[in-house]
């Protein structure tokens, strides 16, 4: 591309290329200075951190000679110094720690640290300018609050210095014990001032005008060869040279802005001086320039830029939009007796019991050489340990035999116990202990897990609190007879979450075709929910807009998929993390919070929708788990119809409550013993090849309404989060309208053939043999109308079908 260039003196080149060896010379001096000032930076830092480390130890045997005058001390003494810093240490550390501010001045070494770090290597942990006022000002109070106490107590002189000290005389003379109250109100008006109001004073155009100000370089032309590049920094050496005008040709020049660097105003003069000689010089830059001029930042330059961001704004917050959200608290959910509670398995039960189970055993020719009882909330463990010799089938065979001997429901055999050589016998407790919700969220273990996704959903057989992280499962199928648990299932599951989330990292799909076990949750609709935008309710209880719904959570995926390409990264906990440390474009990308999709009955849906709802759920199962959007899908009837072989092969983790049949038990579990449980939430979770028994923890509705009133009556987003809109040719159940071949379903050529081959235009016969929700099939119906395919609507009579073979067909469809 072709540049005017204005050029006032002619000894420009002349002047640039004498320069070069000095201004060579002069980066490597200054780079040689900056390491010796960031290795003397190092030096003090280490002085000072012996030195006072050395003073708390030995800090006693050296006092005698720190108050020596400085005569004495040149004349030497006979007293030897403890202090690792010799004498000099011993007085740096006394002068500091009880002449001034004592122990806050230990923050001074790890700001000589991080200052040597960035003047030697150019990198900083932590911004250096935040943390020098933090330091100057923790010095100082710190040593004043200490100080009181110093004052007060009677504590050593060296926590709170000479200054807190002193200081806190005076006040005491003035204000007596109250002056603690004007210490503390000191420190909250620097943590108001500092932490919450000083980030809104910086500029939103402060980043643009940085990164200009990087981007900005000054062109010198060279007769004989290309254009070569000064960086900023250097323009400081050639200040006397005066630089050439560029002026752009095409396309047109853009406007200069504000905040301009400082060789500009000498460019400004340059060009007076141009009009004023009326000099005509032009040369052709060299292509090359241009690309050199418009070359896209590398790595190592947006690294810089997303640093320097930091330094000035910060870590991206995701929960800046909601600041003032509380968490729940443990307060909203009830406390039980656990004392007055019967559920105690008494000793003269488990001897009972391991009495019938030896017996029982002994009476099959089985001997026993241990056996141990572990007691849960529900059943009780017995591990036995068989003589040598026995066969672990014929013991496992035993269930019913045992079940009968012991009178107890649940008897469950379980072959070999997990990293032990043991076989455990499960027993049902006569009595049975509720686990409450709030012993379970309030727990330790709960509290402090650190999982993406962490549910709590009661407790095991050996009364541990049972945590798992769903981001890892990473779905979960449940089911369960009715009257078993499965409703307060899932809302221990989303309980658990909504106590450990912020609304801005988790959203639930929440769809409930009975309409009344998840409504509760309503009330979240501005924190947690997301929906379609054109949905009245985010609660999802209308089976034909389910469809729309998970079509829409493809897109969702499809499209966070392509964020995740752009970013270069593999999951969203990598993609957050990238953005929140500034590293992405804001304009192109944003923070992704997981989603969670909870299904309340899925039987009733794919009765209805069939295969419109399994495509997209399977989709999900298979694809979702790495952009953060995880299924929780619940069934009363776990039959092989309902859970497919495409939906089961991708949800490893499998919950069942108690089921009716052995064969609904190995359709879920892939194993028996779904059958053999006692019901009131008593359940087997199993997360590959290890089935683990729990109790569900029992939340009542009550609970449920106090968290939903507690988060629903805070301030929210202004709307729930809203997913895409599906794509039409995906959308079932649209408005009917006349017929666009290039809109046509995609089941509309397989629907075609249906009708034409039985010679019956039913939307009945599309929606069973296709397995089509109603409205779906209604509309295929419609397009076959406006297609000629089949007659007008006849009332209570099939349409006449218009083409009479499949060859005539076959004809239409290629003509569309």
């Amino acid at each position: 591309m072709a540049k005017k260039i204005s050029n006032p003196t002619s000894t420009l080149q002349l002047n640039f290329e004498q320069d070069k060896p000095k201004r060579k010379m002069d980066g490597a001096v200054l780079y040689r200075f900056q390491l010796i000032v960031a290795a003397f930076l190092f030096l003090i830092g280490t002085l000072l951190l012996v030195s006072f480390g050395s003073s708390f130890f030995v800090g006693v045997s050296d006092q005698s000679e720190v108050e020596r005058g400085v005569v004495d001390t040149i004349k030497g003494s006979d007293i030897p110094i403890k202090n690792l810093a010799g004498l000099l240490g011993a007085k740096i550390a006394h002068f500091f720690l009880f002449k001034t501010f004592g122990w806050s001045t230990l923050l001074l070494i790890p700001l000589f640290y991080l200052s040597a770090l960035k003047v030697g290597f150019k990198k900083e942990i932590y911004s250096l300018e935040r943390l020098s006022w933090q330091v100057l000002f923790y010095i100082l109070w710190l040593s004043l609050l200490a100080g009181f106490f110093v004052f007060s107590l009677d504590l050593p002189h060296s926590i709170g210095g000479g200054v807190g000290y002193f200081l806190n005389e005076k006040l005491y003379q003035l204000l007596g014990y109250l002056s603690i109250f004007v210490i503390g109100f000191g420190g909250f008006i620097f943590l108001v001032l500092f932490y919450q109001l000083n980030p809104k004073k910086a500029k939103v155009v402060a980043p643009v005008a940085k990164e200009e100000e990087e981007e900005e370089e000054s062109l010198f032309i060279d007769e004989d060869g290309p254009a070569i590049h000064v960086d900023n920094d250097d323009i400081e050496e050639f200040r006397p040279i005066v630089p050439p005008v560029v002026e752009e040709v095409a396309p047109e020049p853009e406007t200069i802005p504000e905040s301009v660097p400082e060789p500009l105003p000498v460019l400004a003069e340059a060009v007076e001086e141009k009009k004023e000689d009326d000099l005509d010089f032009t040369y052709k830059v060299a292509d090359v320039a241009d690309e050199v001029i418009e070359e896209e930042p590398t790595p190592v330059s947006r690294e810089i830029k997303a640093n320097d961001l930091v330094e000035q704004f910060g870590l991206y917050d995701p929960t800046a939009d909601l600041p003032k959200y509380q968490f729940p608290t443990i307060d909203l959910l009830k406390e039980y007796d656990q004392k007055n509670q019967t559920s105690q398995v008494t000793m003269d039960e488990l001897k009972a019991n391991k009495e019938k189970i030896v017996e029982t055993l002994l009476n099959y020719g089985i001997g026993i050489q241990k056996i141990e009882a572990t007691i849960g909330p529900t059943v009780t463990l017995y591990e036995i340990v068989p003589k040598a010799g026995v066969r672990v089938s014929k013991i496992t065979s035993l269930e019913d035999d045992l079940s009968l001997s012991l009178a107890a429901m649940g008897v469950r055999i379980i072959g070999q116990m997990p990293g032990k050589d043991t076989i455990g016998i499960e027993v049902a407790n006569k009595n049975r202990e509720m686990v409450p919700v709030r012993a379970v969220i309030g727990s330790e273990k709960f509290q402090k897990s650190t999982f993406d996704l962490p549910i709590t959903l009661g407790k095991t057989i050996s009364n541990e609190i049972f945590v798992a992280d769903l981001a890892k499962m990473p779905h979960l199928l449940m089911a369960g007879a009715t009257g078993q648990g499965k409703s307060v299932g899932l809302n221990m599951l989303l309980t658990s979450l909504i106590y450990k989330k912020h609304p801005a990292t988790l959203k639930f799909v929440l769809v409930d075709p009975k309409k009344v076990e998840l409504s509760l949750f309503n009330k979240l609709e501005r924190h947690f929910l997301a929906c379609l935008p054109d949905s009245a309710e985010a609660i999802i209880t209308d089976t034909k807009k389910v469809v729309n719904t998970l079509n829409s959570l493809c897109k969702e995926m499809d499209l966070r998929y392509d964020k995740l390409k752009d970013a270069g990264c593999r999951n969203i906990k990598e993609y957050n993390q990238k953005f929140i440390n500034r590293r992405l474009n804001p304009n192109e990308h944003d923070f992704m919070p997981y989603i969670v999709l909870v299904i309340d009955e899925l039987a009733d849906l794919m009765l209805t929708a069939g295969k419109e709802v399994e495509h997209p759920i399977a989709r999900l199962a298979q694809l979702a788990r790495a952009i953060g959007i995880h299924l929780v899908v619940a069934t009363q009837r776990p039959s092989v119809n309902v859970i497919t072989g495409t939906i089961k092969a991708n949800f490893p983790a499998r919950l069942s409550f108690k089921v009716m049949s052995k064969i609904d038990s190995r359709t879920i579990l892939d194993a028996g013993g779904a059958d053999q449980l006692v019901g009131m939430g008593d359940m087997l979770l199993s997360m590959g090849s290890e089935v683990i028994r729990l109790q569900c923890a029992f939340v009542d509705t009550p609970e449920v309404e106090d968290i939903c009133d507690f988060i629903g009556n805070q301030q929210g987003y202004t709307s729930a989060y809203l997913l895409p809109e599906p794509d039409s040719e995906e959308m079932g159940g649209q408005d009917r309208g006349d017929f666009d071949p290039s809109d046509r379903d995609s089941f509309f050529d397989e629907a075609a053939r249906l009708v034409v081959m039985h010679q019956q235009g039913s939307t009945s016969l599309i929606q069973r043999k296709l397995k089509l929700g109603y409205n779906r099939a209604g509309r295929l119906i419609d397009q076959l109308e406006a297609a000629g395919i089949v007659g007008s609507f006849g009332g209570s009579k099939a349409r006449e079908v218009l083409v009479k073979s499949e060859t005539e067909l076959e004809e239409i469809l290629k003509n569309l």
